[in-house]
C-alpha cells in the first residue's frame, strides 16, 4: 500500500505539488524554450502583442514578471479557469487573472472513457505545448493519469485533453483566442525559468460558491461513489484556499485521491454568495464632462464612419455571447455613453441587460472603452460633449 502511494506521488511530480527548482541562468549561445516558442508563428505573434501588456498588468498588481511558478484551476459548473503566480517556492499564490471557459462537454464527475465527451476532474499537469494546434494555442495535460489509468475503462480511457482557443470542445477547457495565447505566455515563460510540471487542477464546481455547491450536491445526492471523489475534490480545494499552496496529494492502490493535511472541515462553508462583502466592481473610465450638448450641428462620428461601427457592433456581439449568463443565449442590451470634446467615449452606463449579468456588462463596457476615440460632435463649429445611446445585440453562434 505505501510502495503504491510512494510510486503515485513521485509520478505525478509538481502536478501534485513536488515543486520545481529554477533552471540555471542561461549563458552563451544557447536555445532557450521561449526561443524556441517564437520560432513558430503563433507565439512570436502571441509574444509581441501580448507580452508587454501582460508585464504592464503584473505591474499594477504589484506582481513580479514573468512569474517563475504558475498554478493553473477550472471549475467545471462554473465555466471559469484561474491562473495563479508566485516567484519562490516559499510564496503563497496569487492571482493574476479569471478566465470564462467558453464551452463545456459533458457532466459533472471524472472521465472515465473515451468518447464520453467528459472534461477530467482532477490533478494534472501540463505535458504538452503545441504551437500548431488546430484550436490556435494549446496546452496538453498528462491524462489519463494514475488515478484514472486505475478507475477508467481500461482499453480506451481517452486522451488528448488540452486547455485551447477556438472556443468549442468535446472534453477539452476552451477560452478564446485573445486569452489562450496569455495562458499560454505565462506558461512559457515558467517553464523557461525550470517549471517543468506546471500544476492544472480541475474541480467540478467553486465550494464557496452557494448555487454550483447545491447542483453538485443534488447530482452526487443518489451516487454514493461520484460523492465521495467530489469530497476529495473538495479537501484539495480547501487546502489551497486556506494556504495558498499546492496541497500534496497521494493516490492509493484502488486509485482514490488521498489529500495531506486536510484542513478541518466546517459543518458548512461560508460561501461568497453569502458574505455581506461583495468583490469590489471593475473601475470604469469616467469623467466630471461638464455640460452635454441637446442638439448639435454634427453628431459624433466612428472611426471609418456608420458602417464600420455597425461591423464592429455585430463582432463585439459575437465575442460577448461567451459571457452570458447560463441559458441565455441572446441579449438586447442598452447602452448610455458619452463622447466627450476630445473624441474619447466615457462614463458608460448599462440601461437595459440580462438578468444577473454584472461580469457580462462589466465586459461589456471594457470592451467598449477600447473601441478608439471618435470624431466629436460639433456645434458653432466647436467640438462639444454628446450623450450616446446604443444597442448591442449579443446572440451565441449557432452550433
Amino acid at each position: 500500500m505505501i510502495k503504491s502511494l510512494l510510486v503515485s506521488f513521485l509520478f505525478l511530480g509538481y502536478a501534485l505539488a513536488v515543486p520545481a527548482q529554477p533552471s540555471q541562468p542561461k549563458t552563451g549561445n544557447s536555445f532557450s524554450f521561449i526561443d524556441y516558442q517564437k520560432s513558430f508563428p503563433r507565439p512570436s505573434e502571441a509574444m509581441q502583442k501580448k507580452a508587454d501588456t501582460l508585464q504592464k498588468q503584473f505591474e499594477a498588481k504589484k506582481l513580479q514578471w514573468p512569474a517563475k511558478y504558475i498554478y493553473i484551476r477550472s471549475f467545471k459548473y462554473d465555466s471559469q479557469l484561474e491562473v495563479w503566480v508566485k516567484n519562490e517556492i516559499k510564496e503563497p499564490f496569487q492571482l493574476f487573472k479569471t478566465y470564462k471557459v467558453c464551452a463545456l462537454a459533458g457532466t459533472l464527475g471524472p472521465k472515465r472513457m473515451e468518447g464520453d465527451y467528459q472534461v477530467p476532474e482532477g490533478f494534472y499537469y501540463i505535458n504538452e505545448f503545441n504551437p500548431q494546434s488546430n484550436y490556435y494555442l494549446s496546452l496538453g495535460l498528462n491524462y489519463p493519469n494514475v488515478s484514472d489509468k486505475l478507475l477508467s475503462d481500461s482499453l480506451r480511457p481517452g486522451s488528448a485533453i488540452y486547455i485551447h482557443g477556438s472556443c468549442v470542445t468535446v472534453g477539452c477547457i476552451p477560452i478564446r483566442d485573445e486569452q489562450i495565447d496569455e495562458v499560454y505566455i505565462l506558461a512559457s515563460y515558467a517553464k523557461d525559468q525550470g517549471q517543468d510540471f506546471i500544476p492544472v487542477h480541475v474541480f467540478p464546481v467553486r465550494f464557496t460558491k452557494e448555487k454550483s455547491v447545491n447542483y453538485l450536491e443534488s447530482l452526487t445526492k443518489d451516487d454514493p461513489v461520484l460523492k465521495k471523489f467530489a469530497g476529495k475534490m473538495e479537501d484539495a480545494f480547501d487546502y489551497f484556499e486556506k494556504y495558498k499552496q499546492l496541497p500534496v496529494v497521494l493516490i492509493s492502490e484502488k486509485g482514490e485521491y488521498i489529500i495531506n493535511e486536510v484542513p478541518p472541515r466546517k459543518a458548512k462553508h461560508i460561501l461568497e454568495d453569502q458574505q455581506p462583502i461583495r468583490k469590489p466592481p471593475v473601475q470604469h473610465l469616467t469623467r466630471n464632462v461638464g455640460v452635454l450638448a441637446d442638439a448639435v450641428q454634427q453628431w459624433p462620428q466612428y472611426p471609418g464612419g456608420a458602417d464600420v461601427f455597425l461591423k464592429y457592433l455585430e463582432a463585439l456581439g459575437k465575442d460577448l455571447a461567451a459571457f452570458l449568463p447560463k441559458g441565455i443565449k441572446k441579449a438586447y442590451v442598452q447602452v448610455e455613453f458619452v463622447v466627450d470634446k476630445d473624441g474619447v467615449p466615457v462614463n458608460f452606463k448599462i440601461l437595459r441587460s440580462v438578468k444577473d449579468g454584472d461580469e457580462f456588462n462589466d465586459e461589456l463596457i471594457t470592451r467598449m472603452e477600447n473601441m478608439g476615440t471618435w470624431k466629436p460632435a460639433i456645434l458653432h463649429d466647436k467640438p462639444v460633449a454628446k450623450k450616446m445611446v446604443q444597442t448591442v445585440t449579443v446572440e451565441a453562434a449557432l452550433q
